[in-house]
């Protein structure tokens, strides 16, 4: 008899196979010293016609060639007015210039205006680089990213999963914001057991990116003395129901660290039940509240075959905030506060 995870995946992935891309784009691999570079780009709110837009676009070419990546990510509230195909031409521009790839999901807030969530999908799969599969008629749907292995890129080292995390409640009295649903739960598992298979039955290392953050995060910061990487400087703005992904990440083993942007005052870092939480840094101009200062970019550089990053938050001027390691610094504890 298969085990209930490879029973799973069998029942499973038939229904919820993972969408093909359209065209074939090179497979993004480590490099050959084992690193891997990620550039998180966290709500842009652009908005078309305001030359304070301007500074999303400067920040994030000033990052690129600063950091050299080999993936940048957008997690949502890329725009925040009418005129979303400027403004998501205008932000990807800097990567079409350099010829990087990149990939996306969506926020509360880019569904609000003149191109619907699908159409603004479908705009930023067009653009060159993008590495987002074909909707297949899903409105925002949830995708991996594959890193190959430096030495044989036949083969799948780790593993990126991309999710919506969906705009405001839709159950009367739950709070103001949605939470990641059942079925993308089971399509995380799934998937995760397939790849979990095909590495011999030992989990990948993964990361997991979306807009809104877990409630986990606001249990980190209220309940635990885990370390703090950064800045906390406002509430947490996480669902109020708990639908059970972190739960459903511990018990994959392939997760082990969740990146989101949403609340632009809070760039912090921290771990709950050792698994790394990470806001992004507010990316964008003066086009909504930002009280941190100067926009920026959280940097994200993984190591082949192993649970480990290093991460740092890099501000448009160059200036360099709250480096880590993880899981190394993480072990350390909060400092207590002074009375």
């Amino acid at each position: 008899m298969k085990p209930l995870k490879s029973l799973l995946a069998a029942l499973i992935l038939p229904a919820m196979a993972l969408p093909l891309p359209a065209r074939e784009p090179a497979p993004l691999a480590f490099r050959p010293d084992g690193s891997f570079k990620i550039l998180q780009v966290t709500d842009t709110h652009y908005k078309a016609g305001k030359s304070a837009s301007r500074t999303a676009v400067d920040n994030i070419a000033s990052a690129l060639d600063a950091e050299q990546p080999d993936l940048v990510i957008f997690t949502g509230d890329q725009v925040y007015a009418d005129g979303v195909a400027e403004a998501l031409t205008a932000l990807t521009a800097p990567l079409v210039d350099r010829g990087l790839p990149f990939a996306f999901v969506f926020g509360n807030h880019d569904h609000q205006f003149d191109l619907s969530l699908p159409e603004s999908y479908d705009l930023m799969r067009s653009i060159p680089g993008c590495l987002a599969p074909d909707r297949r008629g899903i409105p925002s749907p949830d995708y991996t990213i594959e890193i190959r292995s430096a030495a044989d890129t036949s083969r799948v080292a780790s593993v990126l999963y991309l999710l919506d995390s969906h705009e405001g409640s839709y159950i009367k009295n739950t709070g103001k914001y949605a939470w990641l649903t059942t079925p993308q739960i089971v399509w995380y598992k799934a998937n995760s057991t397939r790849y979990t298979e095909l590495n011999g039955g030992k989990p990948l290392p993964s990361l997991m990116f979306f807009h809104i953050p877990l409630p986990e995060m606001e249990y980190a910061w209220s309940q635990t003395d885990s370390y703090i990487a950064g800045t906390h400087g406002e509430d947490i703005c996480c669902p109020r129901m708990n639908s059970g992904m972190f739960t459903a990440i511990k018990e994959q083993g392939d997760v082990f660290g969740v990146f989101f942007g949403h609340d632009h005052d809070n760039d912090f870092a921290t771990t709950y039940w050792n698994i790394l939480l990470a806001y992004g840094r507010y990316s964008g101009g003066k086009t909504v509240y930002n009280h941190l200062g100067k926009p920026g970019v959280r940097v994200i550089t993984l190591r082949e075959g192993e649970r480990a990053l290093s991460t740092r938050v890099r501000l448009a001027d160059g200036t360099i905030l709250h480096p880590a390691d993880y899981p190394a610094d993480f072990a350390s504890k909060r400092p207590k506060k002074k009375k």
